[in-house]
């Protein structure tokens, strides 16, 4: 560790030099587990935001000044350790008022991390510059890293000594798009998905997603990578867009925790020859995975050596494995863990009420449409073989054109994006259906299930699918068949879910937007500073899940049931993608669940929709921000149009980074040429960011904990009258569920994963928060922001009276689990399945399938061989 001195006294200014003027400020440098402190190689310089250099055509530059010296300190909310040094800036008397600042990280080796220059100034004023960055040695950089005052600037309004700078920020983050990256560079570039497969092992080949009409998909960070480990924890993605240590070590230990409760002692057990592939009941279930430590099931360790042994060998720094080593030590796993869905009422999940009560209020509230025609016919004009006689007499004395008309009847339909792809799933060892599930709304705002239709293709020719039809029922064989049939439903949505829901349209869409934000719009850009917290920690989440849950053999293929195929399924779905359509407004229209009253604004056809109610009142205070926000920047819509750096990333977004989209741009795009388009698009932005990604994602633990509730794949198909399956589930229909819905392992492993994703971090920014409030000096801008937050603050109150409201009979239903998903959180309270947090600081990541891939190549292996005999011979060529 390079130990900071000085060659005066830290507490006293240097002398100033002849014919200068004195600038003081404070330097604040993050302090990160080994990683040195900058010191006296280390320099700092100005340039002047209002004198130009006419040799350069930039602003006039200060002397240069070391950092010497250094105070131990802590910042922000988390308390961060933080050095924190006196600088003093030598100017010219004509110097004006500094616009940049420039640093210098002469150490030979580390990186550190800037969080802001603040300038005191005559008269008691005072310049901020909010850095947030990693600053990396420049004898590997080539070159000194500038930061800009936190004055927002629109392209035409920047002050003339620093527009080339602003350009030269630009061009450098943009890049050359040749040549492998390396760790210091900050470039941002677009590339197709071609990193998911790997051709030289057999079953590993996939094909490239994006840049054709047949496999359309959103663009990716582009980048040449250099990978040192197989399990890849060591990938470039920009410096910036990284996890700091402290949080990678803080997500790492969540997923060593997760897998020494869950996974660890299944595979003990499985090696030992001590547990069967199937649970024998749900009781065993409930004990074997969430009961308290007795002699049989005794107290897991804090840590397991083989997953330490396993890390170790896979993170790319040994600083961050005894950071994790230290906080896993510090903070030993509970033995007891709550099942999630149903922890008042332990059979609430088998009830019909609960099963359509998530479709309004659980994990995936985002499908449910109301059916307008009826029976239901696909987009290729085939006709469901579900009749009146399946509903009639179920519709509380109305006839089916009675409740059409009256706004009763609703679908969760998974038919028709499935049945082309259901032949190969079923290749794969499941047992897979394409389903259709009619509800009726009933008098009291409940849903109830009329008719689940399960559908297989046939063998080729026109129109020979083969369906079956389950009605509701709660004793006998029928009432077993029920219960396997809404599994299969439950297994349908869980994996669009996961794949579509989650993934498709709240990560990989996004992305685009990220990488054009950076390249083309200017830190000081009001737009940028508006999106920047939206942003937080995408990218690194998104390579890890490309990289661990979507690969080739990847957790997502060995737990959901498209398996190899569901990359594909929803480049297919993306293909049918308008961004347009993803405002909440909008998307509520789409699916038939609202429409636009005679006033213009927006009513439900079923009142008691908790997603819906929270989201819009969530929707509403997002707009009311973003409008006032453009309005202050742009005060005509010229001065939108006119933008060029707003241009250039809408362009950017559009034709680039989902440029696959391009032939449906009408639809799928606004032009940007009025501030009203501007804040439509960005409310939208914001919403998929941050709202819509919290309702999807921290609910995991609450809703799929227990996984007969959210099983994510079949394993038997629903048997056939007088067949010996038949005969086998009639014998014992616990036994024949269970047999049905995912394995031991299968359960554990996906546990594990969404206990890592359903977790709150402690540097978590919730909706309208800022990880600092200098992030602007304007007064205004600011004001804006306490209005956004006191709405915020409403919307919380709003959300807890409903849930104590006992008429709303969808905000708990029979498993007493409130809807919170929404809940703003603005006082930072954290806590699984409650609050909407900032984008992506969220996802508990994906770093638990990183984690989970490393801990695959132990000797589990034998019973992976068993299991996924393509699989495992994969994981021994590692």
């Amino acid at each position: 560790m390079q130990m900071p001195f000085c060659l005066w006294d830290r507490n006293k200014a240097p002398p100033t030099p002849e014919n200068h003027v004195a600038i003081h400020g404070t330097v604040v440098v993050s302090c990160h587990f080994g990683l040195s402190v900058p010191g006296k190689t280390t320099t700092l310089r100005l340039f002047s935001g209002t004198q130009i250099d006419h040799n350069t055509g930039k602003g006039r530059l200060s002397l240069e000044f070391p950092l010497r010296g250094g105070k131990k300190t802590k910042h922000g909310a988390g308390k961060t350790s933080t050095m924190t040094y006196q600088v003093t800036f030598f100017v010219d008397p004509d110097f004006g008022t500094p616009g940049a600042v420039v640093v210098k990280n002469g150490l030979k080796n580390d990186q550190f991390f800037l969080r802001h220059v603040q300038l005191q100034l005559a008269e008691d004023r005072g310049l901020h510059f909010e850095c947030n960055s990693w600053v990396y040695p420049s004898k590997k950089t080539n070159s000194d890293r500038v930061f800009f005052v936190n004055t927002s600037y629109l392209p035409d309004k920047t002050p003339e000594a620093l527009r080339l700078l602003r350009d030269e920020e630009l061009r450098s983050l943009r890049g050359t798009g040749r040549g492998e990256r390396k760790d210091w560079e900050s470039v941002y570039d677009y590339d197709i998905y071609n990193d998911l497969g790997n051709p030289d092992k057999e079953d590993h080949a996939r094909p490239a997603l994006g840049g054709n009409a047949i496999l359309p998909y959103p663009r990716r960070d582009g980048v040449t990578e250099t990978r040192k480990h197989v399990i890849n924890l060591d990938f470039y993605i920009p410096p910036d867009e990284r996890f700091s240590p402290t949080k990678l070590a803080e997500v790492l230990t969540l997923a060593v925790q997760a897998v020494t409760h869950f996974v660890v002692p299944e595979t003990k057990a499985l090696l030992h020859g001590d547990a069967v592939n199937s649970f024998k009941s749900v009781e065993q279930l409930r004990r074997d995975l969430y009961g308290k430590a007795t002699p049989e099931k005794p107290q897991p360790p804090a840590v397991d050596g083989m997953v330490m042994d396993k890390l170790r060998d896979s993170v790319p720094s040994h600083k961050t494995y005894k950071q994790v080593n230290k906080m896993v030590k510090e903070t030993p796993v509970s033995s007891e863990s709550s099942d999630g869905c149903g922890a008042d009422d332990l059979e609430a999940w088998r009830t019909d009420e609960e099963f359509a009560r998530e479709m309004l209020a659980g994990l995936n509230p985002v499908v449910i449409k109301r059916l307008e025609v009826f029976p239901p016919v696909s987009s290729g004009g085939k006709t469901s073989t579900i009749t009146t006689r399946h509903i009639h007499g179920r519709l509380e004395g109305l006839t089916v054109e009675k409740a059409l008309v009256q706004n009763r009847l609703y679908i969760l339909d998974h038919h028709d994006y499935l049945m082309p792809f259901l032949k190969r799933i079923n290749t794969l060892g499941v047992c897979i259906y394409a389903s259709r599930t009619l509800l009726f709304l009933k008098d009291d705002g409940t849903l109830k299930p009329l008719v689940i239709e399960l559908s297989l293709p046939g063998d080729g020719v026109a129109d020979d699918d083969i369906s079956r039809i389950f009605l509701p029922a709660t004793q006998g064989p029928d009432g077993h068949l029920w219960q396997l049939a809404k599994a299969h439903v439950s297994v349908n949505d869980s994996g669009y879910h996961q794949l579509i829901s989650h993934w498709l349209f709240t990560h990989a869409t996004v992305e685009p937007f990220i990488i054009a934000t950076k390249r083309q719009l200017s830190a000081m850009h009001p737009i940028h500073k508006l999106l920047e917290p939206h942003f937080k920690d995408n990218m690194q989440i998104n390579t890890l899940a490309r990289s661990i849950l979507l690969s080739a053999g990847g957790i997502l293929e060995r737990t959901m049931f498209p398996g190899k195929y569901a990359m594909e399924m929803s480049s297919a779905i993306y293909s049918q993608w308008r961004f347009t359509e993803q405002s909440l407004p909008n998307e509520l229209i789409k699916r038939g669940m609202a429409y636009r009253d005679g006033g213009g604004g927006l009513s439900l056809h079923v009142a008691d929709y908790p997603y819906a109610v929270d989201g819009l009142d969530v929707w509403r205070a997002i707009e009311g921000w973003v409008r006032g926000y453009c309005a202050h920047f742009y005060h005509s819509d010229a001065a939108v149009a006119g933008d060029r750096e707003l241009q250039a990333w809408w362009d950017d977004v559009r034709h680039v980074g989902h440029g696959d989209r391009r032939g449906d741009a009408a639809a799928c795009w606004l032009e940007l040429d009025t501030v009203a388009h501007l804040a439509d698009s960005l409310t939208t932005l914001i919403w998929i960011a941050s709202a819509l990604h919290a309702a999807v994602n921290f609910g995991q633990y609450g809703y799929a904990g227990f996984m007969p509730n959210r099983p994510t794949r079949c394993r038997r198909f629903v048997p056939m009258p007088g067949s010996p399956e038949m005969a086998q589930m009639e014998a014992d229909p616990e036994k024949f569920f269970l047999d049905t819905v995912p394995d031991r392992f299968t359960t554990t492993l996906g546990l594990a994963l969404i206990e890592v994703l359903s977790n709150h971090t402690s540097d978590e920014l919730y909706l309208g928060q800022r990880a600092t409030s200098a992030w602007t000096d304007d007064g205004e801008v600011l004001l804006l922001l306490d209005r956004f937050r006191e709405e915020l603050r409403r919307v919380e109150k709003k959300v807890t009276e409903r849930n104590g409201d006992p008429r709303l009979k969808n905000r708990r239903g029979p498993a007493k689990v409130p809807y919170t998903l929404l809940f703003p959180d603005v006082g930072n309270v954290g806590g699984k399945e409650k609050g909407s947090p900032e984008r992506h600081t969220q996802q508990r990541l994906h770093l638990i399938l990183v984690y989970m891939r490393a801990w695959t190549a132990s000797s589990c292996y034998t019973y992976y061989y068993y299991k996924f005999n393509d699989y495992i011979l994969d994981m021994i060529y590692h």
